[in-house]
Formats: C-alpha cells, structure tokens, sequence
C-alpha cells in the first residue's frame, strides 16, 4: 500500500453491508422515483433492487442467472474492494473481459466505486488494450484468468502494471460462491497486490460509505477508431447518459414488467448504455449475447425464438442477416415488441424483408456518435412501399438536444441543402480524455457560448428539422456499427517493414461495407498476406 493509499484509508469509514434488498435505501437510491431525479446510473441498480430483489437482473447464454440483489452484492463488494485500493471518484478502472455476469457486475461496482469504467475489447490484441488502459491512466482492470498474462507480458508503462481483478473460468456467480479452495495455481494472483473474483464477492468488509457524487462525474470512457493510428477515448458523464436514457423512457415506452432486453452489443460499444441501463432502470432481464453467437445468424435466430427476447437493438447489418438467415418466418416465433437499430445505414431491401416478417413490432431507426449517444431518431412505417429506394432518413433531433446543419465556416444553411450536422445539449460528452487539442476541434462554440460538436455527418434537412443523412465529411466509416477510421489502418500497415506504400478505401452496397487495402512492397520483399494479416491483429 503507498502512502496516498494508506492516507485515504485512515480518512475513509466504514458500515456494514445490509441486505441487498434494503440496502439500497442506505446509499444513492431514488427510491423507485423518476429516472429526471436520477444523479447517477447506481441509483438505477439501487432501486431495482430495492423494488423487485428475486427478479433476474442478467442471464447469460447458458441459463445463469443473477438476481437483482444478487447483482447489488456483487456491486458493491467490488466498489468496497476498489475503496480499499484507493481507487474511487474521479480514477478509471478498466474491464478487459468477455460480456458476462461478472462484466455487468463489474460495471455497477465500478460507478458505485465513483470511477469510471473503461472496457476494451476482449477479442482484440493486448497491445491495443494496454494502450488504452495507459493512456487512460486506469488504477485497476477486471480481466478473465484467460488474458491476464498477455496483459502482463504486453505493459508497457508508464508506471508499474495496474492491480489486476481476475475472473476465474469457469465462473461461478456472486450470489453463490464460495472462498476460493483448491484453485489451480495458474490462476492465482502472481502479485500480492491482485485479486481474484471470487475472493472479493466472498469479502463480508464492510462497505465505505458512499463517495460524494456529482452527475458531472465521469461514468464511462469509450475508446473509438483515431486517424493517427492513436485510439481516442469518448469521456461521457452519468448526466450524459441519463440525458439519453430519459428520452429513451418517455419515448420508446411503455414498458412492462416481463419484458428481456437483449445485450447484443459489446461492452465496448455505446449500444450498450441502453441495453444496460434501460432494462435496469425498468426492474427487467437483461439476456446476454456472448461474442460467438453475436454473428451467427442461424444460431441468433433459435438464441431470439427460445429466449422470448422482447426488446432488441444491433447494427443494422445483424437485423439484416437474421432476416436472411435467422429463420424469422418459423412456425410459433415471437417477434420482439420493439426493435432499435443504430450505426450505419439500413439499406431499404433488408429493412423491408425485416419488416414483413415483424409486422406488428415497433421499428426505429437511431442515429448518434459516441459522442452525443443517441441524438436523432426515426420511427419506421408498418409497411414500407415496393417503389421506395431510399433507406430511411435518420429523423429528428431527441429533446432536450439541439441540432444544426452548418456549412464548413460554421453558418447555418438553408433547409434542402448539404451540409455538417452539429449537435448540443447535456447528452453530449466532456471530451476525449487527455486530448485537450483534439476536443478543442471537435466542438464548434457559437456567439452565445453554447458548445455544438461537429459530428463529421452530412445531411440534408428536409425542412420539418427531419434529417436525411448523406455520408461523411472524412474518411471515417462505420461496420456493423463500429466507427473505423481508414487512416489508422493505414498507418498500422506503414508500421510493417516491409511495406513501401499502403491506400485502404471503403465499398458499400446492400450488404454493407467492405473495407479494401492496396499494398505495394519493398523490393525484394516476400509477398505473404497473412504475415500482414498478423500484423494488423497484433
């Protein structure tokens, strides 16, 4: 333990944990009122837990289940292990594990800490993750048993490895576990300043009392595609999420009791602050889509059929699939009640394919940089007619935000005429973490002070402030709803030895979009793709 760490552990009290089901009433809970009273995405968990305790909050591919006070446990032995630590409001904790029980656990007890979290992709290469996690400065990262040493062997500094959480595989749940007896020595911290899961939801310590919280503070980093080859992390606050989430309850609403969102989208993503806090903010089930099943159309079908998913939001391109693929027209399916698509463009061929076989589901179309979560929406007809070629146009602006469309000095153009798509209000982030100059780009500030952030967006207003979007402005694309800028590929080509020069452009059609690199090599230099291939993923 530092000095700073035993000093803050002098100044910090502490109380005994109460039963889930009550001790939400002791901390940051809204008491079941109104998400507009909400400060903070723990109240959310808070008041779940307070008003329906045994109802499953999260179940996973397999069938396991968490209940809602089950998840609260877990939440909170994570944030009084994180106090302990020294870690808490205004520090960074990262996650660098597949979507589970204990990712979600992980997320409530890193807010309830009063850090922010910051997940990375657990399929990428650990170079790319321990990027992040330095450049966001995190004090510790929850990361599967399975990819601890790769994080070890790839940190690169600066400063010492941060603490490191392990989960366990197989895992058990937090509501169940028992002290961990007769691990298998590989899995056991190789540090005595790390932990294991299964430990810290074991740990009966009583909790600190709860750090001051301000809807200012940072809840989330997301960590999107950069031009330089420099990933740039989206620093959103509890305040902007909550903005997105209140539209998202009074508009996409009613909501009923029985109802099972499902998690289609990584924690990496910004789909997934609906997923998440949406059907936590109703007291509903959360249904897991683990990375192997997310892209299998077949598989996904028979996942959607027997789970009885009720509320669905992907990328257009997965909607689309499963229209093809997903057997949607099977005798007895039960098609969701409401489903959201968000990321790229929905071509009109597979969005009227998927409409005819739900024909009685509610369908929007939402549109929105990490930046600003969702900030334009667009409800999509019962019927789309057989004479319509356009896709669909991204809508409105979502109250209480504020949009424009700006020419390239930043004056308003008329209604009918191309322009950039700029958008303010209390949805739209703080900034990129550590990037002070790149922030300073990405906003444009008007003669009244008010900050609008250039999306990079051309659209077209069609003069009822109902946006047609028209492409972009650089050379950032969007697949299967992941941002990915055509430079960072680039220069991650430049970087191999033996390559002279490099140009990667994008194709779109109905099926979506190809990204294509061109690549000369050095003379006398080998031709092989998959030394490339490799490359690339490391």
């Amino acid at each position: 333990m530092t000095t700073n760490q035993a000093e803050l552990m002098n100044q910090t009290e502490f109380l005994t944990v109460s039963p889930p089901a009550t001790a939400a009433s002791i901390e940051c809970t809204n008491g079941g009122k109104s998400s507009k009273e909400t400060r903070h995405l723990c109240q959310l968990l808070d008041a779940a837990a307070a008003r329906r305790p045994d109802h499953v909050a999260i179940e996973n591919e397999r069938g396991r289940t968490l209940t809602y006070a089950a998840l609260w446990h877990g939440a909170d032995r994570l944030a009084t292990r994180l106090a302990r630590w020294g870690a808490g409001r205004g520090d960074r904790v990262g996650l660098w594990l597949p979507k589970s029980l204990e990712a979600v656990t992980a997320v409530y007890g890193i807010l309830r800490s009063g850090a922010a979290y910051v997940p990375v992709d657990p399929t990428g290469p650990a170079t790319r993750a321990v990027t992040i996690f330095a450049a966001s400065g995190v004090k510790a990262v929850m990361v599967s048993a399975s990819l601890a040493s790769a994080l070890r062997a790839a940190w690169l500094g600066p400063g010492p490895l941060p603490r490191l959480i392990k989960v366990e595989e197989p895992t058990a749940s937090p509501s169940t576990v028992e002290p961990c007896r007769d691990i298998d020595p590989a899995l056991l911290p190789t540090t005595g300043s790390d932990a294991l899961w299964s430990e810290i939801v074991a740990d009966d310590a009583p909790a600190p009392l709860p750090p001051p919280r301000d809807p200012e503070d940072p809840a989330y980093i997301l960590f999107t595609s950069g031009s330089t080859g420099q990933p740039k992390g989206v620093m959103l606050s509890h305040a902007n999420a909550l903005t997105f989430l209140d539209w998202a309850q009074e508009t996409l609403g009613p909501w009923e009791p029985g109802d099972r969102f499902s998690s289609h989208a990584p924690l990496h993503f910004d789909l997934s602050v609906f997923d998440l806090y949406v059907a936590c903010r109703n007291a509903a089930t959360l249904v897991l889509i683990g990375e192997s099943l997310s892209k299998e159309p077949a598989l996904l079908g028979d996942f959607l059929a027997q789970r009885r998913i009720s509320v669905w939001y992907s990328a257009p391109s997965i909607l689309a699939l499963l229209a093809e693929h997903g057997g949607l027209d099977r005798e007895g399916f039960v098609a969701p009640r409401l489903v959201l698509f968000a990321g790229e463009v929905f071509p009109i061929g597979p969005l009227r394919r998927l409409r005819r076989l739900w024909p009685d589901a509610q369908l929007w179309n939402l549109y929105g940089p990490t930046e600003t979560n969702v900030c334009t929406a667009q409800p999509i007809p019962a019927v789309i007619p057989d004479d319509r070629t356009a896709p669909y146009p991204i809508g409105s602006v979502c109250p209480p935000l504020s949009a424009r469309v700006v020419d390239e000095e930043g004056q308003d153009v008329p209604p009918g005429t191309l322009g950039e798509l700029i958008i303010a209000g209390p949805g739209v982030m703080r900034g990129y973490f550590g990037q002070a100059e790149l922030t300073a780009k990405a906003f444009l500030t008007d003669n009244e002070g008010t900050r609008w952030y250039r999306t990079g967006d051309l659209v077209v207003d069609s003069g009822d402030g109902c946006f047609d979007f028209h492409g972009r402005r650089d050379r950032m694309v969007k697949k299967r709803g992941y941002r990915i800028e055509l430079g960072e590929i680039e220069s991650v080509l430049y970087r191999h030895p033996g390559v002279d020069r490099a140009a990667v452009v994008a194709r779109s059609d109905d099926t979506g979009v190809t990204i294509l690199a061109f690549i000369a090599l050095k003379p006398d230099q080998k031709r092989s793709i998959i030394a490339l291939e490799r490359h690339c993923t490391e």
